[in-house]
This record gives structure tokens, C-alpha cells and sequence, in this order.
């Protein structure tokens, strides 16, 4: 299905989670979220969600959510519940979005919800838009593109708005690049799964 709804109108999402893999039984611990409409910022969504186990000394010190902070959070179901009324019919941006979207899918399967429209991957783009780029993690690109920043990485919120930014510079430098005036939400897509050789074939 074609998606031609524009580009600039979407949820951009990231998760920490306890591990890499939800089939392996890892669960998310904090979700965040930046709704944008038109390229601007609407609504943001972010809660701490408790696992129902400890995580591992590694986690805690590489997303700063400690155990502590996790006793008294709400269970992933509920947190999970409100953010799919959140969502909504929006589409869906992360970075590194398979990943994401495992465990989107993975939390929403386990209490029986479901999103509805389409992801794109912010990652796969900018390894196609800035193949010159030192590489493509979110903080390299942050600072490759001198996008405003307050410092905190590996924060579900932080990240989602660094996302956000990036996405929004994104559709900007393609617009700009390539001419073009609007961009649906399917081009992105598009782009993204297009061999870096032939980038400039899809807008033709």
C-alpha cells in the first residue's frame, strides 16, 4: 500500500529496553516518543515501565535507569496500553528501526494491541543522504549536522527528539537536493531501501 501521507507528519519513538532481543525475553523499560504534525512538535510521550525483573548492572549504567527507578514504575502492559492510544494511525520513525520495532511489536502482541500504519528508518536514510558522515549513530549525525542538543544520550525522550531533529534536516537537505516541494511519507520509505548507487534514480 502506497503511504502519501507527508513526511513531516509522524511519531518519531525510541526504546530502552533490558537487552537486544525481545524472542530471547527482553522487555522494554522506557519508552519515548515526539509527535510531529507538519514539522512541528505537538506532543510528546515517555514513562519508565518496570519489567517485572532486575536489570543487569550493564543496562543501568549505559541508559542511567536504575533498578531503583524501575521498582516504583508502572508495568509495561499499562505503559504499553496508553502508548498505543497514543500512536494512533500515525506513521512511525525510529533509528535503527528494526529494532524499535521488534519490541513494539513484541509489547503490543502481549496485550493484544496493534499499530496500524507504516515505520521508516531514520538510519537507513542518512547512510544513503550522508554517505560522507563518520558514521550513522544518532549522536554522530547529531553533531555531523549540527543539530541542537542537550547532551543526554541513551534517554528513550532525548533520543526521540534528536531523531526528530534529525528527520526534520532529513527531509530539508532531500528537499533542497533534489527540488522537490513535498514529500510524501512513502518516498522516505523508498529512499531508505534504495542501494546507495542508485539514490539519485528515485527522483527521477
Amino acid at each position: 500500500m502506497i503511504n502519501s501521507r507527508s513526511a513531516d507528519s509522524v511519531i518519531v519513538l525510541d526504546f530502552e529496553t533490558t537487552g537486544l532481543s525481545p524472542a530471547q525475553g527482553d522487555r522494554a523499560i522506557e519508552i519515548g516518543a515526539v509527535k510531529l504534525e507538519h514539522g512541528q512538535v505537538v506532543a510528546h510521550f515517555q514513562q519508565l515501565m518496570n519489567p517485572g525483573f532486575r536489570v543487569s548492572s550493564f543496562i543501568e549504567n549505559y541508559t542511567s535507569i536504575s533498578n531503583n527507578m524501575l521498582r516504583t514504575a508502572p508495568c509495561c502492559e499499562d505503559v504499553m496500553a496508553d502508548f498505543a492510544d497514543f500512536i494512533g494511525d500515525a506513521n512511525l520513525v525510529a533509528h535503527n528501526a528494526s529494532f524499535d520495532q521488534r519490541f513494539l511489536t513484541a509489547e503490543l502482541d502481549i496485550i493484544g494491541r496493534q499499530y496500524r500504519e507504516q515505520f521508516a528508518c531514520s538510519m537507513l536514510i542518512a547512510r544513503r543522504l550522508y554517505q560522507h558522515a563518520p558514521n550513522h549513530k544518532l549522536g554522530t549525525l547529531v553533531e555531523y549536522k549540527h543539530i541542537h542538543h542537550d547532551g543526554v544520550f541513551h534517554r528513550a525522550l532525548a533520543d526521540s527528539e534528536m531523531t526528530a531533529r534529525l528527520w526534520l534536516t532529513m527531509i530539508d537537505d532531500i528537499k533542497h537536493q533534489y527540488g522537490i516541494n513535498d514529500i510524501p511519507f512513502s518516498l522516505m520509505q523508498k529512499f531508505a531501501k534504495t542501494p546507495k548507487a542508485n539514490i539519485n534514480k528515485v527522483f527521477c
